[in-house]
């Protein structure tokens, strides 16, 4: 696995305020964060990025997004949450291990950044 953060957290490496793990991802609160809920949710296996997923990842692709509703309605947030998903450098990625931000329990404008 490349070393990043993320990685180091999957490996227990340091510490993260995990909400939910199963076999294939994570979920744990984002030490800065932009909402009441902000919780990142990783893949255990590493994809740099979005466009560097394959046919072979679609199945981790849609179980992320299956549990990343399940962990707002967990939250308390039902359908009233926003997923974010940045791509490269230049759309806000600073981690590069794929991630999707969870937020939830205030007001999102639109349009987004």
């Amino acid at each position: 696995m490349t070393d990043t953060l993320f990685s180091k957290i999957i490996n227990r490496e340091i510490p993260a305020d995990i909400v939910y793990e199963d076999d294939l991802c994570l979920a744990f609160r984002d030490i800065a964060p932009e909402a009441p809920v902000h919780i990142l949710l990783i893949p255990k296996q590493p994809i740099v990025k979005v466009s560097d997923a394959t046919e072979a990842d679609q199945s981790l692709l849609g179980h992320l997004l299956l549990r990343a509703g399940d962990i707002a309605r967990e939250q308390g947030y039902g359908d009233a949450f926003r997923l974010v998903v940045n791509n490269g450098a230049e759309a806000g990625q600073t981690v590069f291990h794929l991630h999707i931000h969870i937020l939830a329990g205030r007001e999102f404008s639109w349009p987004a950044g």
